[in-house]
């Protein structure tokens, strides 16, 4: 009875392994369950974002009008957005200027926190000036505020960015860039002659940018974009290792040129180059009457990219979208429906939990 059974047991174990050894590297074995990749130390997966969070300034029409507020996708769709608090401010300044214009968000690389930067400008009945008082004898600062879920912020911070030769640092931005292992930070400034400190003289903007990897201590800026003429508002979308920026092109419509007061688009294949190559200009031209504070943002469902662009002055953000970078073509969307009286801000995609988070700490 033994010998009888052990045989039987002998049998098929045998052959099981046997089947073992000529499977496959990999191969699971049968009852077992099965190996996820995806989820490997070796292939971590991409976050899976549940939506957009918007957050963005209203103008200085209103004594609130320059301090932060947000607004959330429903869902994944990028056109239909319900407004956070209330519609009611969720930062406010209490320093410098006391006013914020130009939010920026942006996500660390490990995905742990969040910076968010900003003008510190307030133009509400010209309470830091007249516009050409503004970019004379402006801030040379930028607002830092940062968060590890987007709800709860760290005391602001003024942190000083532009040279003397500054006169304002307008509508800052930054990207992260892995091959310097540091974000790299740029807005627009006027710069001044060195005989001339107190700023009389006639000049232009020009984009500048720096480098930090904390956001407190910053690499001396240099000139990152100056076409010979005035440029702001550029923002930034990698994709498959090359850099597209979009620029408002600043120059008065009385220059002759046909694309003053639309955006530019450019690439190179090094974030901090000066040498980017033209895609398009006039963007958002036959759409609108003008347009600046363009902020940019890929799908998170679908090969297309979303670029919004401020028609100030008008109706404020219109949207618009492409699906190949590369060729300059974006097209206006059409069924959308975003926040009341949205000026220069940024989109982002949130995870479920960063939604959820966001939907119940404002209401």
């Amino acid at each position: 009875m033994r010998r009888h059974t052990a045989r039987t047991l002998l049998v098929p174990f045998l052959a099981l392994l046997l089947a073992l050894l000529a499977a496959p590297p990999g191969t699971a074995h049968p009852g077992a369950a099965p190996v996820n990749h995806a989820e490997s130390p070796a292939a971590p997966s991409a976050p899976r974002y549940a939506g957009y969070l918007f957050a963005y300034f209203t103008g200085e029409g209103t004594a609130d009008g320059e301090q932060i507020r947000y607004a959330l996708s429903r869902g994944n769709n990028a056109l239909s957005w319900r407004e956070l608090n209330g519609g009611q401010p969720v930062l406010t300044s209490t320093t410098g200027e006391k006013g914020l214009r130009d939010p920026f968000v942006i996500r660390s690389p490990e995905g742990d926190r969040f910076f968010l930067i900003a003008t510190d400008l307030r133009m509400y009945r010209n309470s830091s000036g007249s516009w050409d008082e503004v970019q004379r004898h402006g801030s040379r600062s930028i607002m830092v505020w940062e968060s590890t879920d987007l709800v709860n912020w760290t005391d602001q911070r003024l942190v000083r960015v532009s040279p003397d030769s500054a006169g304002n640092t307008w509508a800052p931005e930054a990207h992260w860039d892995a091959s310097r292992n540091a974000y790299v930070v740029f807005w627009a400034s006027k710069l001044y002659a060195a005989d001339d400190p107190g700023h009389t003289g006639s000049t232009y903007n020009r984009m500048l940018y720096a480098t930090t990897r904390d956001f407190r201590t910053f690499s001396e800026p240099k000139v990152w974009n100056d076409p010979g003429y005035s440029v702001i508002d550029s923002t930034v979308v990698e994709h498959r290792g090359t850099y597209y920026r979009y620029t408002k092109d600043e120059r008065d419509p009385s220059s002759g040129s046909p694309c003053s007061k639309f955006i530019t688009g450019e690439k190179a294949a090094d974030l901090t180059s000066t040498s980017y190559a033209f895609v398009a200009d006039c963007i958002g031209s036959g759409a609108m009457s003008r347009g600046e504070g363009p902020t940019v943002f890929k799908s998170n469902t679908e090969e297309k990219w979303y670029l919004f662009i401020d028609e100030y002055g008008g109706r404020g953000y219109l949207p618009f979208e492409a699906t190949d970078l590369a060729s300059g073509r974006w097209t206006p969307s059409t069924g959308y429906r975003l926040p009341a009286s949205p000026r220069h801000g940024t989109v982002i995609p949130v995870t479920r939990a960063e939604y959820d988070r966001l939907l119940a700490a404002y209401p």
